[in-house]
């Protein structure tokens, strides 16, 4: 038998009673783990090797865990501070036990997380108590890290290594080890002399030109062989969607928008007829940025959104009557909506005056102060778009969705009346979900109202919307947590295996 000297290698360091591992043959064989790998699959597929597959959990300490093996875990320092400040006997000042144990910054979260948790004792009103009968001493937290310290992890209780693998102190890995012996056809082909053939793996530029490779034997390719996952880069799911409902509304005759991420009050809320003293205005709602307000507004524009807000449009408008001053129109935020690129637009200022009909969009990131949950996020990406044009109506507005949603196979929409300060009518609109069967708002719109479009000196009807890209998503492929596809906790297999299909 002729075997490539790989193959050759791995056969005779191989043996019939002793499970060898793939590292181990490769050690005794001289060749590198991947080259061994590939000889041991090429072996087995030929009967003359078994292998044997099993799963080995391994388990070590992260540098915070090493940290504490020195200096202690949080909550044992705290207990001990407390006990010996007479915390067991009455209740002593938080600041005067975080002092004596030398607990600052995160870590004093920490302690105080696992102080109760544990048992040691609680903390009320700024003082802490602690249990005269707790036990630091047979902490098993503390007792695994030490134990995983000296290499001793055999016996470590497993929901102990849970908690601290959810803590950070320790990383836990599983990884596939494949032990290796030979079969009798194996022994037999040993027994019976196996010479190495002259193989090679590869076709060189030298073969080429020296025409070596007439004579050569290359050796066999095997495409059932295993061999380790690689993982490319790809367009993430939410820039895939994206770019199809920019072709999609590319196709319905809209051109794109362009514009700051952080942009003067004007822009992202003045020009909206938002009254100064709104409670979407606040830092509650909106990042504000601690740089220089924005210089370069034009000052026509400015007075006449003034007096819009202050007086009204028209004979018979009426303004907010409250504050408004120029020097908060001029702060800096980030943009809660993408409507102020809308609002630059239809003014002119970025790019001209426009002239009746016209359609323009965007999808781009907002920024808003919001509480994370399922359907929430504090950056998400929104549809904006808006078509200016004679004698529309929520119809037409209607109609536009309709046709839009329908793009991505969603003809089942819900619309609801809806107050914006800045839209007359308004509406939101809903979607049912896919797997839930909930009804998910999916964006908000209606016609821009005389004290938006009077200031920015357009003369006919706008009608507007703002829609959620991660909500469409959502209802395209039955998603019910956003932040599966987007930020920190983000599933990547599922980013991976989906695809947006056109």
């Amino acid at each position: 038998m002729r075997l490539p000297e790989p193959q050759y290698a791995v056969l005779h360091a191989a043996s019939e009673t002793e499970a060898l591992t793939i590292d181990q043959l490769a050690s005794e064989a001289d060749l590198k783990p991947e080259t061994a790998t590939g000889a041991v699959f090429e072996l087995r597929d030929e009967g003359l090797l078994a292998v044997e597959e099993a799963t080995e959990a391994t388990t070590s300490l992260t540098d915070e865990g090493r940290e504490y093996v020195e200096a202690g875990l949080p909550e044992v320092r705290l207990y001990e501070a407390a006990r010996d400040a007479g915390a067991a006997d009455d209740p002593v000042p938080m600041g005067e036990v975080l002092g004596a144990a030398g607990l600052d910054g995160g870590a004093v979260d920490i302690a105080l997380a696992n102080f109760a948790r544990k048992g040691y004792g609680s903390v009320d009103g700024g003082e802490v108590s602690a249990d005269p009968d707790a036990d630091p001493d047979a902490d098993p937290e503390a007792a695994a890290l030490a134990a995983l310290a000296s290499g001793e992890a055999e016996g470590i209780d497993e929901e102990v290594l849970d908690q601290l693998a959810s803590r950070g102190l320790v990383d836990r890995e599983e990884r596939t080890v494949r032990s290796v012996t030979l079969t009798d056809d194996g022994v037999d082909a040993v027994m019976a002399g196996v010479e190495v053939a002259e193989t090679v793996d590869r076709l060189t530029p030298e073969m080429l030109t020296s025409g070596e490779w007439r004579d050569v034997e290359f050796t066999e390719y095997n495409v059932e062989a295993d061999a380790p996952a690689v993982q490319g880069g790809k367009t993430h799911i939410l820039r895939q969607t994206a770019d199809r409902v920019k072709d999609v509304l590319v196709g319905m005759g809209f051109e794109e928008m362009e514009g700051p991420h952080a942009d003067a009050e004007f822009w992202i809320n003045d020009c909206l007829f938002m009254p100064q003293d709104h409670p979407a205005r606040t830092h509650w709602d909106q990042f504000a940025l601690d740089v220089d307000p924005i210089s370069e507004l034009p000052p026509e524009l400015v007075d006449r959104v003034e007096s819009a807000h202050r007086d009204g449009v028209g004979d018979d408008g009426d303004g907010y009557h409250s504050p408004w001053t120029e020097d908060v129109a001029r702060e800096v935020d980030l943009r809660g909506h993408t409507t102020s690129l809308s609002m630059r637009y239809l003014s002119g200022f970025a790019q001209g005056d426009l002239e009746p009909p016209q359609r323009f969009f965007s999808v781009e990131k907002v920024y808003r102060n919001d509480t994370l949950d399922p359907t929430h996020l504090l950056e998400f990406f929104q549809i904006e778009g808006w078509v200016m044009a004679e004698e529309l109506s929520v119809r037409d507005l209607m109609g536009t969705f309709e046709e839009f949603y329908r793009q991505f196979g969603i003809t089942d929409i819900e619309f609801k009346p809806h107050y914006n300060p800045y839209t007359e009518p308004s509406f939101e609109l809903f979607g049912r979900h896919p797997e839930t069967d909930e009804l998910i708002e999916i964006g908000n719109s209606g016609m821009f109202r005389d004290e938006v479009l009077r200031p920015l000196g357009v003369d006919c009807d706008v009608m507007a919307w703002g829609l959620a890209l991660e909500r469409l998503l959502m209802l395209m492929y039955g998603f019910d947590d956003i932040r599966d596809v987007h930020g920190t906790l983000c599933d990547l297999d599922l980013l991976r295996e989906t695809e947006v299909v056109y």
